[in-house]
């Protein structure tokens, strides 16, 4: 499987005031690029353990020295994100270009701490019998998004950021002829509610809390 399948982690260079920014007024815009650090690098340390391949897909390049010390540290390949501001357009971009070179590939953030090795390697099973596997999200989004085939309107009327993001998702699959596939759910980490239940993580997140 790890030479049909790729993990893409899409991920901010950790500016602050540009990163976690609903975490603001909780942690500071430091605090909070702080966090969205430690989570990329959990979220790389979780791909790795796959022993797929991993990209860590960059915005707004992979010039930062985050990038550059990560690519080092873990030995991961970066590719640049595409630039376009709708999340939808540039999650299609890395996708159909990833899937130039490998069979399945699945789509990952870093703000879902909670996702192991056995939640990816399970969403690339589940690929070998559907289009699109998804991880919804306690929100009401999803934290993966894994695809064999892609369609142009796969993403089409999706409110980001909101809560009916997964249902619309369904929805655009289905209007796309894809056949997809739910996995269990998993909570992530947006809005200060979800720092409480960050801190009981096991293994814990190696972040220092500013509080």
């Amino acid at each position: 499987m790890a030479a049909e399948t790729v993990i893409l982690i899409f991920a901010k260079a950790p500016v602050p005031g540009e990163v976690k920014t609903r975490l603001i007024p909780t942690l500071g815009e430091q605090g909070a690029a702080m966090l969205h650090t430690a989570l990329v690098e959990r979220a790389i340390t979780t791909a790795k353990a796959t022993r797929l391949d991993v990209v860590l897909c960059c915005a707004p390049d992979v010039t930062h020295n985050f990038f550059t010390d990560c690519a080092d540290d873990f030995d991961i390949a970066l590719a640049k994100q595409n630039t376009d501001p709708n999340l939808g357009c540039r999650m299609l971009a890395g996708l159909n270009e990833a899937l130039l070179r490998w069979p399945r590939v699945l789509l990952i953030g870093a703000d879902c701490p909670a996702m192991d090795k056995r939640h990816l390697l399970g969403a690339a099973e589940k690929l070998a019998t559907h289009d699109v596997v998804l991880t919804p999200a306690d929100d009401g989004g999803y934290v993966l998004i894994g695809a064999r085939q892609t369609r142009p309107a796969m993403f089409a009327g999706i409110d980001w950021g909101t809560d009916r993001v997964l249902a619309q998702q369904h929805a655009a699959l289905n209007n796309a002829g894809l056949t997809a596939h739910d996995m269990q759910g998993l909570w992530d980490v947006d809005r200060p509610d979800d720092l409480a239940r960050l801190k009981t993580l096991k293994p814990p997140l190696e972040f220092f809390w500013p509080l």
